[in-house]
């Protein structure tokens, strides 16, 4: 029998509506004293450590997250599961998944309908992310991400929808798996992890996202004594307005670290394009450009790299290319 350990951390999960139909947060999440969906064939351990709205979860509550998987890891603990709400899941899963040794399971799921909701997704999802945790199949697969009967990668899924329960999708490459007949089945996997240990989170790691007639007003609000790095949402396969440049030079020339996604929802930044602005330009200019990643998932992998002490050229590989 597998030892699993369940982490609560809150979210719509945990959540119930109330007499107005609006949703709330309970004083005992409903979902944590659940052992009977597996009564048998896991032994489940429960960890209460938040009851956070995702909203409210920082990089410092992620690094507690972090350290309790640690903990359990040392304590020989066979995999673990993380509840979490749906807003900021995806980033949370990412911070996990680069920080954490790829070694037991590690799956975060959440609920897009609270606990007492006719349809409510909860409960089903996480018991499909104790069968992955569970599941031999699942080692060394990186974080995962486990909703709606799906598995997917930390490392590319993101939610697509403010209420749909398919909200979590993998654009561009679509799930590693699903979970059938109480079994997790893989089609696919990833290339290649890297893990930096980081025993603390800086501050000062900002996203803007880039728009038509953009200039370099937000870039320098941004340009502040305490700014450690930002990451930028291009237009297309990379591009920004050419009245930005300026400002981002200015950013430039103090060492702040710029990273180029793209803001569009499936593909990759690229420098393809040589005019003003162009993304053959600002990647000239000293941008990092950054393939693969949405910007608040390249923002928590820049916000990881400097918290690690990486610069230069190491900051610049760990950063440019998700497949790392």
């Amino acid at each position: 029998m597998k030892t699993i350990l369940a982490i609560h951390t809150g979210g719509t999960i945990s959540m119930s509506q109330n007499e107005k139909g609006e949703v709330v947060p309970n004083d005992e999440n409903p979902i944590a004293e659940e052992q009977v969906i597996l009564k048998g064939q896991i032994n489940l351990i429960t960890d209460e450590m938040f009851n956070l709205p995702s909203p409210h979860v920082t990089p410092t509550v992620m690094l507690k997250i972090k350290q309790r998987i640690m903990k359990a890891i040392d304590d020989g603990v066979d995999g673990v599961v993380i509840t979490h709400g749906t807003d900021t899941l995806e980033e949370t899963a990412y911070f996990l998944d680069l920080t954490l040794p790829n070694t037991i399971p590690v799956v975060v799921t959440g609920a897009m309908r609270s606990s007492n909701e006719i349809g409510s997704d909860g409960l089903y999802n996480f018991r499909n992310a104790i069968l992955v945790a569970a599941t031999d199949e699942s080692y060394g697969k990186g974080v995962l991400v486990v909703m709606n009967d799906e598995i997917h990668t930390a490392r590319f899924v993101t939610k697509t929808h403010t209420t749909n329960v398919a909200t979590f999708r993998t654009p561009t490459f679509g799930p590693i798996g699903i979970v059938t007949q109480n079994k997790a089945k893989y089609f696919q996997e990833l290339i290649q992890t890297e893990v930096a240990d980081i025993d603390h989170v800086i501050n000062g790691v900002y996203l803007i996202k880039g728009y038509a007639g953009m200039n370099g007003e937000l870039f320098d609000a941004i340009n502040q004594p305490t700014t450690r790095g930002l990451v930028v949402e291009g237009l297309g396969a990379g591009n920004l307005p050419p009245q930005t440049l300026p400002a981002i030079q200015r950013l430039i020339d103090r060492h702040i670290p710029i990273v180029l996604v793209s803001r569009c929802y499936n593909g990759v930044a690229q420098d393809i394009y040589d005019y003003e602005g162009g993304g053959i330009q600002l990647k000239k200019m000293g941008l990092i450009l950054c393939q693969g990643l949405n910007g608040q998932k390249a923002r928590i992998k820049l916000l990881v790299g400097l918290s690690a002490g990486k610069a230069g050229d190491d900051l610049r590989e760990f950063v440019s290319n998700a497949i790392s």
